[in-house]
């Protein structure tokens, strides 16, 4: 039960659950100014239910309406949540003294790091005089 507990109290799920209610809201919200759009466009038109508007007997208002929701949505996704964030992470950053670059290691860097940790110091001066394996021209996957 004390595992439980704490996988619950981990501070990403909680935020995950927060996020996955406000979309919900976000998306009521959204669908209802997709709808007031459409009924402008459909006044504008003189089509009075754009969402079930065909052509050629092919519905595509349903679609239109679809489109300018992910297009709504990730506009407004966009100017309020994530450049925000990234303006608060570059200013964290540079407070921090840090670049991008330094927080960008790569994976075979990480690795050399974690496997000197794991084997201890004796361990990575033996690698470090060890001679680099070389390539089978044969068989370069040796």
């Amino acid at each position: 039960m004390k595992g439980f507990k704490e996988f619950i109290m981990r501070g990403n799920l909680i935020e995950l659950a927060v996020a996955f209610i406000m979309g919900t809201a976000f998306a009521a919200v959204v669908t209802t100014f997709t709808q007031i759009i459409l009924d402008l466009i459909g006044k504008l038109g003189n089509i009075d239910a754009f969402s079930t508007t065909a052509v050629a007997g092919i519905n595509i208002g349903a679609f239109i309406t679809a489109v300018l929701t992910f297009l709504i949505t990730s506009f407004v996704l966009y100017f309020a949540i994530v450049k925000p964030y990234n303006a608060f992470k570059e200013r964290k950053a540079a407070k921090e003294g840090t670049t991008e670059d330094d927080l960008e290691k790569s994976t075979e860097d990480l690795l050399v790091e974690i496997r000197d940790l794991l084997a201890g110091p004796a361990a990575a001066a033996s690698v470090e005089a060890a001679p680099a394996p070389q390539q089978n021209p044969q068989n370069p996957a040796n």
